[in-house]
């Protein structure tokens, strides 16, 4: 049996967990085929340091350059110029020199990749969004192969980049492994199991319409309902007063450490529209009702959930037209109609990625045995121009 060639695979992400998520579900599979892995971050992202307990952690410090004053950006290079010297020592300095550096985008990425490609290390960026980020912009055009989430990703220049390859956005493995199997029983006389979520940090709309929404229902629905709710510190306890004079079996927490166990009993999850809800509900099979959050960078949360609205997986909400009234109308439909729940999982799991982990990992190998050469991936490759560099 012939051995797989191990590499050290140097992953960059920090800032939200949108970034740091997809790396940690990336590690755990290069682990998996015995590579050597090592994770660079900043400040925010080493908060997520537990999730990677099990590789060394290096800590560079990152600059937000993209929405400051022309004068603001002449400010920050200096410090970008030192973050990237940093980032060349600490990658020099590795006892096993890196075979790929991979970035998921944020601030962390850019001093990281930069020193990368001035080492001569094969380099690759990961998308998780359906908008190119702005550092994923500038760096796409340098390095080896840009790896997308969505096949209709805006703000690419595809002419200008090297290879240009559909993965989908890595999840864990526990959650791809509930798209296989059963769905929860539902029907009009059983129990409904709705999941609120808010992203890593909760989301304070969600505190304020669910409840209200909930409490409008009839009293024989609400007895069939179950809901576990995410919520930020500050709300919880103004959502657990609301949800007092209901008769409903409620849960409420700050942090939902175990995403997968609530997504396997739940029928239907109400949540923004980040990447890595947007993977996780569709890489397992369940309906969503998302509110994309109305500031994000380019709307890119409205381009993520497009795919799965249209393919029938997800109810779409505008922030100002999500309120009590409309989601006590949609909760009450679906209630009575449980099939149309059924359906809209089914049909999520349909637009999912759900090999998007090993894919990912896949280009990561070739392009640490041959700089270049992603030959023999399972992926859509989006070609205009392919400049393969094989050995």
């Amino acid at each position: 049996m012939k051995r797989r060639r191990t590499s050290h695979i140097v992953l960059v992400a920090g800032g939200t967990g949108g970034h740091v998520f997809p790396a940690c579900a990336l590690k755990d599979e290069l682990l998996r085929r015995g590579h050597e892995v090592s994770f660079i971050t900043d400040q925010r992202g080493f908060d997520y340091r537990d999730h990677f307990s099990d590789v060394k952690i290096h800590r560079v410090s990152s600059t937000n350059f993209s929405n400051r004053s022309l004068l603001g950006k002449l400010f920050a290079l200096p410090k970008i110029i030192s973050s990237i010297f940093d980032a060349r020592r600490i990658l020099h300095d590795m006892r096993r020199p890196p075979g790929v550096v991979i970035g998921f985008g944020g601030y962390p990425s850019l001093p990281a990749v930069k020193a990368a490609l001035s080492l001569g290390i094969p380099t690759c960026i990961h998308e998780q969004n359906a908008v190119l980020g702005r550092v994923n912009r500038y760096l796409a055009p340098s390095v080896d192969a840009v790896a997308l989430s969505f096949e209709k990703t805006r703000k690419l220049k595809v002419e200008n980049y090297n290879q240009v390859i559909v993965t989908g956005n890595p999840v864990r493995q526990e959650i791809v492994e509930l798209g296989d199997k059963f769905y929860p029983d539902i029907g009009e006389d059983r129990i409904f199991r709705i999941l609120v979520i808010g992203g890593s940090q909760g989301a304070s709309i969600f505190s304020e319409v669910v409840p209200q929404a909930i409490s409008t229902l009839p009293r024989a629905l609400q007895r069939r309902l179950q809901i576990t709710q995410q919520c930020r510190p500050e709300d919880i306890e103004q959502v657990r007063a609301a949800y007092t004079n209901t008769k409903i079996a409620v849960e409420l927490s700050t942090f939902i450490p175990d995403i997968a166990h609530s997504l396997e009993w739940s029928h239907l999850v109400i949540g923004r529209a980040g990447a890595s809800t947007i993977a996780e509900l569709t890489a397992s099979g369940r309906a969503g009702v998302l509110v994309p959050y109305p500031h994000a960078t380019d709307n890119h949360q409205i381009e993520n959930a497009r795919e799965m609205v249209v393919g029938g997986g997800a109810w779409l909400f505008n922030q100002k037209e999500f309120n009590a009234a409309e989601l006590a109308k949609l909760l009450q439909r679906l209630a009575k109609r449980p099939r149309d729940v059924w359906r809209a999982s089914e049909d999520a799991r349909k637009v999912g990625k759900p090999y998007a982990t090993k894919d990912l990992a896949d280009l990561v190998e070739r392009l640490a045995l041959v700089k270049g050469d992603s030959r023999g991936i399972r992926v859509t490759k989006i070609e205009p121009k392919i400049k393969e560099n094989v050995a």
